[in-house]
C-alpha cells in the first residue's frame, strides 16, 4: 500500500491526519498543503465509506481512528446519510496557490 510519508514518523503522521480528519469532517471544508489534501481525501473516503453501514462496528472502527465522539455523531448522523446512493467521490479539491511563507503549494479540500 502506497501512501505519503511526509516526513514524519508513523506516530506524527497518524496523529497529523487524525486532527486534520477531525477539523474537515467538523468544518466540512479546510485549507492544507496539497499533499496533505490528496491524503486526507483519501482516509475520508474511507470513513464515509465506513460510516454508511451505520452499524455498531462500523460506528467503533472509527470511533477508534478519529477519538472524537461529536465528529463521530455528526459523520454518522448527518454526513453519511447524505452521501447514501453515492458509491466515491465525497470530496473536492481546489489549488489555491502557493503558500507566503514558505511557497508550499495550498489546497482547498471540501465536501461535496
Amino acid at each position: 500500500m502506497f501512501y505519503r510519508k511526509l516526513s514524519r514518523n508513523t506516530g506524527n503522521r497518524k496523529a497529523l491526519f487524525r486532527s486534520i480528519l477531525v477539523s474537515f469532517f467538523r468544518y466540512g471544508r479546510i485549507e492544507t498543503t496539497i499533499a496533505k489534501a490528496k491524503e486526507v481525501a483519501k482516509h475520508s473516503a474511507n470513513m464515509i465509506s465506513v460510516a454508511q453501514k451505520a452499524t455498531l462496528a462500523a460506528r467503533r472502527q472509527v470511533i477508534a481512528e478519529l477519538q472524537d465522539e461529536e465528529v463521530v455523531t455528526k459523520l454518522f448522523d448527518e454526513i453519511a446519510p447524505k452521501y447514501k446512493d453515492r458509491k466515491g467521490g465525497f470530496t473536492r479539491i481546489y489549488r489555491k496557490g502557493p503558500r507566503r511563507g514558505d511557497a508550499a503549494e495550498m489546497a482547498i479540500i471540501e465536501l461535496i
